[in-house]
Protein backbone atom coordinates (compact mmCIF):
# COMPACT_ATOMS: atom_id res chain seq x y z
CA UNK A 1 0.00 0.00 0.00
CA UNK A 2 2.54 2.31 0.91
CA UNK A 3 4.63 1.82 -2.73
CA UNK A 4 1.17 2.08 -4.07
CA UNK A 5 1.09 5.81 -2.72
CA UNK A 6 4.40 6.58 -3.90
CA UNK A 7 3.53 5.87 -6.56
CA UNK A 8 1.00 8.22 -7.18
CA UNK A 9 2.84 10.93 -5.29
CA UNK A 10 5.42 10.71 -7.89
CA UNK A 11 3.33 10.82 -10.44
CA UNK A 12 1.37 13.90 -9.15
CA UNK A 13 4.29 15.80 -8.48
CA UNK A 14 5.78 15.05 -11.78
CA UNK A 15 3.33 17.06 -14.06
CA UNK A 16 3.92 20.11 -11.43
CA UNK A 17 7.64 19.75 -12.05
CA UNK A 18 7.14 19.41 -15.34
CA UNK A 19 5.12 22.22 -15.62
CA UNK A 20 7.70 24.63 -13.71
CA UNK A 21 10.99 23.78 -15.52
CA UNK A 22 8.36 24.25 -19.20
CA UNK A 23 7.95 27.60 -17.76
CA UNK A 24 11.78 28.61 -16.58
CA UNK A 25 12.33 27.57 -20.45
CA UNK A 26 9.53 29.65 -21.72
CA UNK A 27 10.91 32.65 -19.92
CA UNK A 28 14.02 32.34 -19.55
CA UNK A 29 13.64 32.77 -15.91
CA UNK A 30 15.29 31.18 -12.48
CA UNK A 31 15.90 31.55 -9.20
CA UNK A 32 19.52 30.54 -9.92
CA UNK A 33 19.44 32.85 -12.98
CA UNK A 34 18.38 36.07 -10.91
CA UNK A 35 21.19 34.95 -8.03
CA UNK A 36 24.15 34.88 -10.59
CA UNK A 37 22.79 38.30 -12.24
CA UNK A 38 22.71 39.96 -8.73
CA UNK A 39 25.99 40.88 -8.10
CA UNK A 40 26.75 42.76 -12.01
CA UNK A 41 23.03 44.47 -10.89
CA UNK A 42 24.12 45.27 -7.58
CA UNK A 43 27.51 46.74 -9.22
CA UNK A 44 25.63 48.50 -11.96
CA UNK A 45 23.15 50.44 -8.97
CA UNK A 46 26.74 51.56 -7.25
CA UNK A 47 28.60 52.59 -10.12
CA UNK A 48 25.59 54.10 -12.24
CA UNK A 49 22.53 54.10 -10.93
CA UNK A 50 23.00 55.08 -7.75
CA UNK A 51 25.29 58.37 -8.64
CA UNK A 52 22.99 59.28 -11.45
CA UNK A 53 20.02 59.27 -9.12
CA UNK A 54 22.07 61.32 -6.69
CA UNK A 55 23.08 64.17 -9.11
CA UNK A 56 19.21 64.08 -10.37
CA UNK A 57 18.61 64.30 -6.61
CA UNK A 58 21.20 67.35 -5.87
CA UNK A 59 20.28 69.36 -8.95
CA UNK A 60 16.85 69.91 -7.21
CA UNK A 61 19.11 71.12 -3.98
CA UNK A 62 20.85 74.10 -2.72
CA UNK A 63 23.14 72.72 -1.89
CA UNK A 64 27.21 74.18 -1.99
CA UNK A 65 30.16 72.33 -1.64
CA UNK A 66 30.85 71.69 1.76
CA UNK A 67 27.78 73.17 3.64
CA UNK A 68 26.22 71.34 6.53
CA UNK A 69 22.55 71.21 5.14
CA UNK A 70 20.97 71.52 2.30
CA UNK A 71 17.46 72.86 1.04
CA UNK A 72 15.06 71.34 -1.21
CA UNK A 73 14.12 74.12 -4.20
CA UNK A 74 12.69 72.27 -6.97
CA UNK A 75 13.22 73.46 -10.14
CA UNK A 76 14.65 77.25 -9.43
CA UNK A 77 18.09 75.72 -10.96
CA UNK A 78 16.85 74.91 -14.02
CA UNK A 79 14.79 77.99 -14.33
CA UNK A 80 17.74 80.29 -13.23
CA UNK A 81 20.32 77.84 -15.62
CA UNK A 82 17.89 78.79 -18.65
CA UNK A 83 17.62 82.53 -17.69
CA UNK A 84 21.72 82.11 -17.57
CA UNK A 85 23.72 83.67 -20.71
CA UNK A 86 26.61 81.86 -19.77
CA UNK A 87 24.90 78.86 -20.22
CA UNK A 88 23.42 79.42 -23.30
CA UNK A 89 26.71 80.43 -24.49
CA UNK A 90 28.74 77.18 -23.47
CA UNK A 91 25.84 75.06 -24.59
CA UNK A 92 26.09 76.90 -28.51
CA UNK A 93 29.88 76.40 -27.85
CA UNK A 94 29.30 72.58 -27.16
CA UNK A 95 27.28 72.16 -30.07
CA UNK A 96 29.62 74.21 -32.56
CA UNK A 97 32.84 71.90 -31.45
CA UNK A 98 30.75 68.86 -31.56
CA UNK A 99 29.62 69.68 -35.27
CA UNK A 100 33.12 70.68 -36.17
CA UNK A 101 34.77 67.88 -34.66
CA UNK A 102 32.40 64.63 -35.28
CA UNK A 103 32.19 65.41 -39.09
CA UNK A 104 36.46 65.96 -39.43
CA UNK A 105 37.29 62.99 -37.03
CA UNK A 106 35.41 60.55 -38.89
CA UNK A 107 36.16 61.88 -42.75
CA UNK A 108 40.10 61.58 -41.53
CA UNK A 109 39.55 58.47 -39.69
CA UNK A 110 38.08 56.61 -42.40
CA UNK A 111 40.36 58.51 -45.01
CA UNK A 112 43.02 57.38 -42.96
CA UNK A 113 42.30 53.50 -42.80
CA UNK A 114 41.75 53.43 -46.33
CA UNK A 115 45.22 54.68 -47.05
CA UNK A 116 46.68 52.52 -44.60
CA UNK A 117 44.87 49.68 -45.78
CA UNK A 118 45.52 50.48 -49.52
CA UNK A 119 49.55 50.24 -48.65
CA UNK A 120 51.58 46.99 -48.78
CA UNK A 121 54.56 48.02 -46.91
CA UNK A 122 54.86 49.55 -43.35
CA UNK A 123 51.29 49.45 -42.51
CA UNK A 124 52.37 48.76 -38.68
CA UNK A 125 54.62 51.57 -38.34
CA UNK A 126 51.74 53.68 -39.94
CA UNK A 127 49.16 52.44 -37.12
CA UNK A 128 51.49 53.12 -34.53
CA UNK A 129 51.81 56.79 -35.11
CA UNK A 130 48.26 57.53 -36.15
CA UNK A 131 47.32 55.98 -32.95
CA UNK A 132 49.72 58.00 -30.41
CA UNK A 133 47.74 60.42 -29.82
CA UNK A 134 45.00 58.61 -28.78
CA UNK A 135 47.84 56.74 -26.37
CA UNK A 136 49.72 60.03 -25.03
CA UNK A 137 47.88 62.20 -21.73
CA UNK A 138 45.69 64.69 -23.54
CA UNK A 139 46.76 67.39 -20.76
CA UNK A 140 50.66 66.92 -21.49
CA UNK A 141 49.61 67.21 -25.37
CA UNK A 142 47.59 70.20 -24.96
CA UNK A 143 50.67 71.69 -23.22
CA UNK A 144 52.65 70.73 -26.35
CA UNK A 145 50.09 72.65 -28.75
CA UNK A 146 50.00 75.53 -26.44
CA UNK A 147 53.60 76.39 -27.24
CA UNK A 148 53.00 75.39 -31.33
CA UNK A 149 50.31 78.39 -30.75
CA UNK A 150 52.41 80.59 -29.24
CA UNK A 151 51.90 83.72 -30.97
CA UNK A 152 55.85 84.64 -31.06
CA UNK A 153 58.01 81.69 -31.20
CA UNK A 154 55.07 78.72 -31.66
CA UNK A 155 55.70 76.48 -34.73
CA UNK A 156 52.18 77.35 -36.49
CA UNK A 157 52.67 80.73 -36.54
CA UNK A 158 56.70 80.26 -37.59
CA UNK A 159 55.11 78.38 -40.59
CA UNK A 160 53.31 81.02 -41.37
CA UNK A 161 56.04 83.75 -41.63
CA UNK A 162 57.69 81.73 -43.55
CA UNK A 163 55.16 81.51 -46.11
CA UNK A 164 54.79 85.25 -46.36
CA UNK A 165 51.55 85.65 -43.93
CA UNK A 166 50.53 87.45 -40.51
CA UNK A 167 50.72 85.69 -37.64
CA UNK A 168 48.01 85.27 -35.06
CA UNK A 169 47.29 84.85 -31.57
CA UNK A 170 44.90 81.63 -32.09
CA UNK A 171 44.13 80.91 -28.17
CA UNK A 172 43.65 84.60 -27.37
CA UNK A 173 41.17 86.21 -30.12
CA UNK A 174 37.38 85.28 -29.65
CA UNK A 175 37.05 84.79 -33.20
CA UNK A 176 39.31 81.97 -32.86
CA UNK A 177 39.86 80.47 -29.85
CA UNK A 178 37.25 78.22 -30.24
CA UNK A 179 38.25 76.69 -33.66
CA UNK A 180 41.99 76.09 -32.55
CA UNK A 181 40.65 73.96 -29.69
CA UNK A 182 38.58 72.09 -32.41
CA UNK A 183 41.57 71.20 -34.61
CA UNK A 184 43.47 69.63 -31.68
CA UNK A 185 39.97 67.80 -30.88
CA UNK A 186 40.29 66.48 -34.39
CA UNK A 187 43.44 65.53 -34.08
CA UNK A 188 43.41 63.44 -30.97
CA UNK A 189 40.48 61.76 -32.54
CA UNK A 190 41.28 60.66 -36.37
CA UNK A 191 43.86 57.87 -34.42
CA UNK A 192 40.87 56.05 -32.70
CA UNK A 193 38.36 55.97 -35.29
CA UNK A 194 41.11 55.24 -37.45
CA UNK A 195 41.78 51.79 -35.82
CA UNK A 196 37.48 51.19 -35.60
CA UNK A 197 37.05 51.66 -39.22
CA UNK A 198 40.16 49.56 -40.19
CA UNK A 199 38.47 46.91 -37.98
CA UNK A 200 35.41 47.01 -39.79
CA UNK A 201 37.44 46.98 -43.20
CA UNK A 202 39.39 43.86 -42.52
CA UNK A 203 36.05 42.09 -41.59
CA UNK A 204 34.68 43.27 -45.41
CA UNK A 205 34.72 39.51 -47.43
CA UNK A 206 36.81 39.80 -50.09
CA UNK A 207 34.57 37.95 -52.72
CA UNK A 208 32.19 41.02 -52.98
CA UNK A 209 35.31 42.83 -54.23
CA UNK A 210 36.13 40.26 -57.13
CA UNK A 211 32.09 40.26 -57.46
CA UNK A 212 32.27 44.15 -57.52
CA UNK A 213 35.08 44.10 -60.22
CA UNK A 214 33.39 41.47 -62.82
CA UNK A 215 30.63 43.25 -62.43
CA UNK A 216 32.42 46.30 -63.74
CA UNK A 217 33.62 48.54 -60.87
CA UNK A 218 37.39 48.70 -62.21
CA UNK A 219 38.64 52.17 -60.43
CA UNK A 220 39.24 52.32 -56.12
CA UNK A 221 36.50 55.05 -56.12
CA UNK A 222 33.22 52.61 -57.30
CA UNK A 223 34.79 49.98 -55.72
CA UNK A 224 34.71 51.99 -52.61
CA UNK A 225 31.04 53.14 -53.24
CA UNK A 226 29.47 49.85 -54.07
CA UNK A 227 31.16 47.16 -51.30
CA UNK A 228 33.25 49.59 -48.73
CA UNK A 229 31.23 52.13 -47.77
CA UNK A 230 27.73 50.69 -47.75
CA UNK A 231 29.59 47.32 -45.49
CA UNK A 232 30.76 50.16 -43.37
CA UNK A 233 27.60 51.55 -42.07
CA UNK A 234 27.50 49.59 -38.76
CA UNK A 235 30.59 50.70 -37.77
CA UNK A 236 30.45 54.19 -39.21
CA UNK A 237 27.30 54.95 -36.90
CA UNK A 238 29.33 53.32 -33.97
CA UNK A 239 32.23 56.06 -34.79
CA UNK A 240 30.14 58.71 -35.47
CA UNK A 241 28.45 58.05 -31.84
CA UNK A 242 31.17 57.90 -30.08
CA UNK A 243 32.81 60.70 -31.26
CA UNK A 244 29.81 62.82 -30.69
CA UNK A 245 29.89 61.25 -26.81
CA UNK A 246 33.55 62.27 -27.02
CA UNK A 247 33.36 65.67 -27.93
CA UNK A 248 30.50 66.60 -25.89
CA UNK A 249 33.27 65.39 -23.13
CA UNK A 250 35.94 68.17 -23.99
CA UNK A 251 37.39 69.28 -21.20
CA UNK A 252 41.29 69.20 -20.48
CA UNK A 253 42.36 71.53 -23.38
CA UNK A 254 39.58 73.96 -22.45
CA UNK A 255 40.98 73.95 -18.57
CA UNK A 256 44.63 73.85 -20.12
CA UNK A 257 44.58 76.35 -22.96
CA UNK A 258 41.58 79.14 -22.84
CA UNK A 259 40.28 78.53 -19.75
CA UNK A 260 36.91 79.01 -21.55
CA UNK A 261 38.13 82.62 -22.64
CA UNK A 262 38.79 84.76 -23.94
CA UNK A 263 35.64 86.43 -23.28
CA UNK A 264 33.81 82.99 -22.79
CA UNK A 265 34.16 82.55 -26.17
CA UNK A 266 35.54 78.84 -25.72
CA UNK A 267 33.59 77.54 -22.54
CA UNK A 268 31.83 74.73 -22.78
CA UNK A 269 29.32 72.56 -20.70
CA UNK A 270 31.63 70.75 -18.36
CA UNK A 271 33.60 73.45 -18.17
CA UNK A 272 30.52 75.34 -16.83
CA UNK A 273 30.04 72.63 -14.77
CA UNK A 274 33.53 72.21 -13.63
CA UNK A 275 33.39 76.19 -12.51
CA UNK A 276 29.95 76.46 -11.15
CA UNK A 277 30.17 72.81 -8.86
CA UNK A 278 34.13 73.15 -7.38
CA UNK A 279 34.96 77.35 -7.73
CA UNK A 280 31.88 78.72 -6.81
CA UNK A 281 30.61 75.30 -4.95
CA UNK A 282 26.96 75.75 -6.30
CA UNK A 283 26.99 72.13 -6.31
CA UNK A 284 23.06 72.08 -7.14
CA UNK A 285 23.70 74.89 -10.14
CA UNK A 286 26.50 72.46 -11.30
CA UNK A 287 24.17 69.23 -11.09
CA UNK A 288 21.58 70.92 -13.13
CA UNK A 289 24.36 71.56 -15.47
CA UNK A 290 25.25 68.22 -15.49
CA UNK A 291 21.35 66.38 -16.06
CA UNK A 292 21.47 68.58 -19.43
CA UNK A 293 24.76 67.09 -20.29
CA UNK A 294 23.63 63.34 -19.74
CA UNK A 295 20.08 64.57 -21.30
CA UNK A 296 22.30 64.72 -24.58
CA UNK A 297 24.54 61.98 -23.71
CA UNK A 298 21.42 59.77 -23.35
CA UNK A 299 19.68 61.38 -26.73
CA UNK A 300 22.85 60.36 -28.79
CA UNK A 301 22.82 56.66 -26.78
CA UNK A 302 19.43 56.12 -28.05
CA UNK A 303 20.22 56.82 -31.18
CA UNK A 304 22.80 54.98 -31.77
CA UNK A 305 20.22 51.42 -30.34
CA UNK A 306 17.09 52.82 -32.69
CA UNK A 307 19.85 53.05 -35.46
CA UNK A 308 21.97 50.16 -34.43
CA UNK A 309 19.29 47.58 -35.51
CA UNK A 310 20.37 47.87 -38.92
CA UNK A 311 22.59 44.70 -39.59
CA UNK A 312 25.03 44.19 -42.00
CA UNK A 313 26.61 40.61 -42.31
CA UNK A 314 30.48 40.05 -42.88
CA UNK A 315 30.31 36.39 -43.85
Amino acid sequence: MSEASTALGEMAIAPKAGARASRVRRTGRSPAGYALAGPAFALMLMMLIGPLAGVIALSFTDYQLGAPSFSWIGLANYQEMFADRVFWISLKNTLTYVAIVVPGAVALGLGTALLIQSGTSLQSWYRTIYFLPVMATLIAMAIVWEFMLHPQFGLVNGLLRLAGLQSHSWLQDRATALYALCVIGIWQAVGFNMVLFLAGIVSIPKQLYDAAEIDGAETAWSRFALVTWPMLGPVTLFVVVISAIRSFQVFDTVQVLTKGGPSKSSEVLIYTMYTESFEFFRSGYGAAVTVVFLGFVLLLTLVKSVLGGREVHYA
